[in-house]
């Protein structure tokens, strides 16, 4: 039994098919199926079922794929014993964030960490919420930012900064002659929102109650966006308003879209950084935290004038 047969039989209960864990493992998918075959003779059960069409964990795989899955981990944290007695800051990290946070921070977090940290190269991934959760647990990355409420067992989180939301309208829009929109009138119009899947499209959702009784009043409707970047192409093109955070508005076309602050108490989010609690590297973690407050952006909705 060897570290490499648990990595493939971890890796293939995650995906459910030998190609695509295959091309995860970095390698051919022979060598992982006679792998696996291997370690399920050596241990003379069958961790998985097999058919034409689908692969499945059997019962009492899904117990030996959760000890493999632990088994990694403390191999991983030996490894990263070894590398805290040296530089905590000369080997890669590995960052994660979901969508609505990476674009606009990566772009400022980056110079700024590699200025103090020069040997120290990131590894960065845009995900869910969902998946950069089990990205993080399975160690696959270092460290998340994402929007709190956050918890997962043997994680730690620590506020990096408040955010609050704005109104993006097209140029022309009535509401551009108030100096702030009240989250009920919200109800009343075509919303741009993320689709389902992305956390900030659930945040907007609670802050604005009316907007659960839309299939109630038919006032309005809600139309889907892959990126925040699509809504913001979409309000330009006069098809809806939609809402977004403050760092996303800072490249808008303002001869075709405008924004308007949310009457306070403004709705807003808390972005986070989490991290497992087991991880070794302090020295990192403590520059994402400082660096992250550093570098926000905080830009400024225009004004009606």
């Amino acid at each position: 039994m060897t570290l490499t047969e648990l990595k493939y039989i971890v890796t293939l209960a995650q995906e459910r098919h030998f190609g695509r864990a295959a091309e995860k493992c970095f390698v051919s998918q022979p060598t992982l199926s006679v792998a696996i075959k291997k370690l399920e003779s050596e241990l003379d059960i069958a961790i998985f079922e097999r058919s034409k069409s689908s692969v499945s964990v059997t019962p009492l795989g899904e117990r030996i794929v959760q000890q493999a899955q632990r088994v990694l981990e403390e191999a991983r944290v030996i490894k990263e014993l070894a590398s805290s007695g040296k530089d905590q800051l000369s080997t890669p990290l590995k960052l994660g964030a979901i969508f609505t946070i990476g674009p606009y921070l990566f772009p400022h977090l980056v110079p700024q960490i590699h200025q103090q940290a020069p040997a120290m190269p990131l590894y960065l991934e845009e995900n869910y919420t969902g998946v950069l959760r089990r990205q993080l647990r399975d160690g696959e990355l270092d460290a998340i930012i994402v929007a709190l409420p956050f918890t997962e067992p043997d994680v730690l989180t620590r506020p990096l900064y408040d955010e609050n939301f704005v109104v993006v309208l097209p140029k022309n829009h009535p509401w551009s002659k108030q100096d702030a929109i009240d989250p009920e009138q919200l109800a009343d119009e075509d919303l741009l929102m993320l689709g389902e899947g992305h956390c900030f499209r659930d945040q907007v959702f609670e802050h604005c109650p009316a907007l659960a009784r839309k299939h109630h009043t038919r006032l309005g409707s809600v139309l889907e966006g892959s990126s925040l970047e699509t809504l913001k192409h979409m309000v330009a093109t006069g098809l809806g308003i939609t809402v977004l955070p403050e760092s996303a508005v800072s490249n808008l076309d303002q001869t075709l879209v405008t924004t308007r602050p949310f009457r306070s108490p403004a709705p807003f989010r808390t972005v986070a950084l989490a991290w497992r609690a087991s991880f070794p590297r302090g020295q990192a973690i403590d520059l994402l935290l400082s660096t992250a407050r550093q570098c926000r952006l905080q830009p400024k909705p225009d004004s009606k004038h």
